[in-house]
């Protein structure tokens, strides 16, 4: 059960150099088991093969991340891969290209079309503790975020992950400051509106619009401060398109020009709200609040 918080009645927060808003880039490396998943054209959905929604998904892995890296490599953005184990096996370049750069992993899972609250209750633990230990051997890391596959979780899913180490979730998408679910486990804010997903797939938005949404969000977020959390996320599959890719750079660009916006990564939010804010209370004085039972 989660409290409910009003933003206003909690202290802000600083970020470094005070800097009222901080912002990271997600990027969705993402992996699906054979069957129904994300798709472009349902009517093929539930074919075995899907030819082509399989083969718009793979496009991401082949050709888009490729693309979107030489990008953000010239950019310099700090990049949070939001991260399916099966990649690690089944992509392993990829990763290896994340390592290299000395990008942040977040834990998202097996595969993102294999979700939490489908699972048998029994096999839980073992589902997480594989996806984390699997993204920790291939990065070399062990990764302290968690996304669940379709912000799916169970009723037991982050006693679960506190157990295996996992020090923040980004499945709520309740809040633009962070704050503790449970001790031991913050929640950093996410974003489903913020997020080449909602705008490309379920909108049918186009590039421009991307950039309008981007810059509309900052711009608010700033004029309020207070340690508010800009999320973006991105999917290869879908930005990495190379007639989607100017604006997702016009985006970025936009946001790097911005002197009182820190560009950083969901682990060093973590970190940076975890020296500021003492784990102390779990009342309704914190987002995302526990209340016990």
């Amino acid at each position: 059960m989660t409290a409910y918080s009003p933003i206003v009645d909690r202290p802000a927060v600083s970020w470094p150099d005070e800097k009222p808003v901080a912002f990271y880039l997600g990027v969705n490396l993402e992996h699906f088991a054979p069957g129904p998943a994300i798709n472009i054209y349902p009517r093929t959905n539930g074919l075995d093969p899907d030819v082509l929604n399989q083969g718009w998904r793979d496009y991401g892995a082949r050709v888009g991340i490729w693309r979107m890296i030489e990008s953000l490599d010239r950019r310099g953005v700090p990049v949070t891969g939001l991260l399916n184990a099966a990649v690690c096996a089944e992509q392993p370049e990829i990763v290896a290209a994340g390592v290299e750069r000395g990008w942040t992993w977040v834990a998202h899972g097996w595969q993102n079309n294999v979700l939490l609250a489908d699972l048998p209750p029994e096999d839980e633990e073992a589902h997480l503790r594989t996806s984390v230990e699997t993204i920790a051997r291939a990065t070399g890391s062990r990764p302290r975020g968690w996304l669940g596959p379709a912000l799916t979780q169970t009723h037991r899913t982050e006693e679960l992950l506190t157990g295996l180490g996992i020090e923040y979730v980004l499945d709520w998408c309740h809040d633009d400051l962070p704050g503790w679910r449970r001790p031991g486990l913050l929640s950093v804010p996410f974003s489903v509106e913020v997020n080449d997903l909602t705008i490309f797939l379920l909108r049918g938005q186009s590039g421009p619009e991307l950039v309008r949404v981007v810059k509309d969000q900052a711009a608010q977020l700033r004029r309020e401060g207070g340690g508010r959390v800009m999320a973006l996320s991105v999917h290869p599959f879908l930005t990495g398109q190379a007639f989607r890719q100017r604006y997702l750079d016009e985006a970025l660009d936009h946001l790097l020009g911005l002197d009182d916006v820190w560009v950083t990564t969901a682990d060093d939010i973590a970190s940076s709200y975890g020296r500021a804010v003492a784990e102390t209370s779990l009342s309704a004085e914190n987002s995302g609040s526990i209340v016990p039972s």
